[in-house]
């Protein structure tokens, strides 16, 4: 069997929906727990904009998970408290992962378990780490020029920032249509100028990188699937 990873992106809209959507970062811990088949997982908000601030968006949250295969991962993220973030969800979309490479822990683990199959198709990035507290302000005033960098690049398919606690703990996720257009976007500008200023200086405390390829993908993130761009180019 071949390890799944899906990440799941929900919108929410109005007040109520929203004030839902904050109470199950703790209230989904237990039925998370008790999901059948499920591996490691996180919780997840988001920033405003495209994610990449330190500003809390109170309209998208994700749920990120590991399933032993495709078909389990699938049923999975369509039933149980997946089902109840869906029917809550103004809007909600789901891509689904195999790991190609990973370096690096996550709350002490190491979650994702490479396939050791050749991609041929999009890959997505994943990157996450816990800042040391004295690195915070160094950090995200690095950010506007990397989000903005990312943003003009019109390979990118799909780009946000997501976390488990807001400006400590960062996640960022894009999809392109290949490596190269990812690694030409990785060795220039901000981002190549913070990655050297990390090993430099010692900004994170934990990290992990990991890279997949785009399995497939369930529902709409702005009214389309952001993979239909990859199609479309």
């Amino acid at each position: 069997m071949t390890q799944i990873v899906s990440l799941s992106f929900f919108r929410f809209s109005g007040p109520l929906a929203r004030a839902w959507a904050l109470t199950m970062m703790g209230g989904a811990r237990w039925p998370m727990a008790r999901t059948p088949d499920i591996g490691f997982w996180k919780l997840c908000g988001s920033g405003t904009g495209e994610g990449f601030t330190p500003v809390p968006n109170t309209a998208v949250y994700a749920i990120l998970a590991t399933w032993p295969d495709a078909e389990t991962a699938h049923a999975r993220t369509q039933s149980g408290i997946f089902a109840r973030y869906q029917n809550r969800a103004s809007e909600n979309w789901t891509v689904f992962l195999q790991t190609q490479s990973a370096r690096g822990v996550w709350s002490g683990q190491s979650p994702f378990e490479p396939s050791g199959l050749e991609a041929t198709g999009p890959l997505a990035a994943l990157t996450r780490a816990t800042i040391k507290p004295r690195i915070l302000a160094r950090f995200w005033g690095r950010v506007p020029d990397i989000s903005a960098m990312i943003g003009k690049d019109p390979n990118v398919a799909f780009k946000i920032g997501i976390g488990e606690v807001p400006m400590l703990h960062q996640v960022t996720f894009s999809i392109w249509p290949s490596e190269k257009a990812m690694a030409g976007f990785a060795r220039t500008g901000p981002h190549a100028e913070a990655i050297r200023a990390v090993r430099e200086e010692g900004w994170f405390r934990e990290e992990l990188y990991a890279r997949f390829a785009v399995h497939s993908d369930r529902g709409t993130w702005n009214g389309i699937s952001p993979l239909a761009k990859l199609e479309a180019a």
